[in-house]
Formats: C-alpha cells, sequence, structure tokens
C-alpha cells in the first residue's frame, strides 16, 4: 500500500488521468488480507496482477465515460477494497434493458457472495471500441441506464459498488476469452470452487 504523502496522493489522484479516493486505498491494504499470499504480494484471490493497470475507481470512470481505459481488447478486474459484512440491495440498481428486470431475488445474491474475497468480477471484451466502451457501457447499466450489459449485474446489488475499483490487463482479441476463463480458474482455486460474486458462468 501507497504511504498518504503528498506525493503519492498527487500519483493516486492522477491514474489514468481519472480522479481517485485516497482514503479508497488507503483502506485497500492487500498486504494484511488472506486474499495475497505471502510469498507474492502481486497476486489477489489467486489472480496475478502482472500486466495489469493500477487500480481505478469505478465512479471516476463513470464520471469521465472510461476515458482512462484503453481501446484494446483485454480482461478486467472488479475489485471490492473493504472486506466488511456487505450491505445488499433488494433492487438491483442496474438498468432495465428491453424489459429485463435487472434484479435477482435476494436468496441468488447472497448465495453467491464468496466470503473474504475481494474479486467481484473477472470480464472480457474482444469487440471494437475495447476496454473503453465495454467499461462505459458496463458502469452506465450499473447507474440505471437502458443499455444491453446484464453480465456481471450481480454487483449492482451491493450498496458500496461505487467504491469499487478496476483493474484491467490489454490482450489480444483471440486471447480475451482464455484470459478471462484463466482468471475466473485461478479464483476458483484458492475459494473452494466458487466463482467470483458476480460472474455466473464458468
Amino acid at each position: 500500500m501507497l504511504p498518504a504523502s503528498p506525493a503519492n496522493s498527487e500519483q493516486l489522484r492522477q491514474i489514468n488521468g481519472t480522479p481517485a479516493s485516497v482514503d479508497a486505498y488507503a483502506e485497500f491494504s492487500l498486504s494484511d488480507s488472506s486474499a495475497r499470499t505471502a510469498s507474492n504480494p502481486q497476486i489477489i484471490d489467486g489472480i496475478s496482477l502482472d500486466g495489469f493497470s493500477k487500480p481505478v475507481l469505478i465512479n471516476g470512470l463513470l464520471r469521465t465515460r472510461s476515458a482512462g481505459a484503453p481501446e484494446n481488447s483485454g480482461i478486467y478486474l472488479i475489485i471490492r477494497p473493504s472486506i466488511s459484512e456487505p450491505h445488499f440491495l433488494r433492487k438491483s440498481t442496474g438498468g432495465w434493458f428491453k424489459g429485463l428486470d435487472p434484479s435477482y431475488p435476494l436468496k441468488v445474491v447472497h448465495e453467491n457472495w464468496v466470503e473474504g474475497a475481494h474479486v467481484m468480477y473477472v470480464g472480457m471484451t474482444a469487440a471494437e471500441g475495447g476496454l473503453r466502451s465495454r467499461l462505459c457501457r458496463f458502469f452506465d447499466f450499473g447507474a440505471g441506464k437502458r443499455v444491453g450489459h446484464r453480465g456481471g449485474r450481480l454487483l449492482w446489488h451491493l450498496e458500496d459498488s461505487g467504491k469499487f475499483l478496476v483493474r484491467w490487463q490489454i490482450c489480444s482479441a483471440s486471447k480475451a476469452d482464455s484470459n478471462e476463463t484463466t482468471a475466473i480458474t485461478n479464483f476458483k482455486s484458492v475459494h473452494g470452487g466458487r466463482r467470483p460474486f458476480a460472474n455466473m458462468t464458468k
């Protein structure tokens, strides 16, 4: 974790040109979390962070239309900094697209929660517009807009979702799906075979 010096505070505010909260990073001390290994602090929930961007706040990307994200294919992690007990919303904040209710039954929300995990969702894109376009649609959906991004929508049952962090990793379009699968498999290897909270397949 970066110490809260003036230089580091400025660095955190300038990540990819996106305003970031120093407090969010101060809370995100994975070095003290079971999600990381003592031998390799660059692993979170079994997923290597090699090649991933620095973390950026979801709310910052939402405000800037994901301006700091690349227009390349790749995968991304949605990370919850806190390991405190979650507060689940009965109704998702997601948008109603083509008349489809974005909410899951609360029973499903509770059943999918993975205790002690920081990675909430692993996503990917190999589509035109790359990560920037995909993240824009994802966060627009979470903010209640009628856009077609129902994948990962369990996230929008979490009250603190706006404080979550995003990290992405660029890769070729041909490798995006397999890289996503590998990340999910690695997560499952340290969480008893369970997927990240908002991943409903793989």
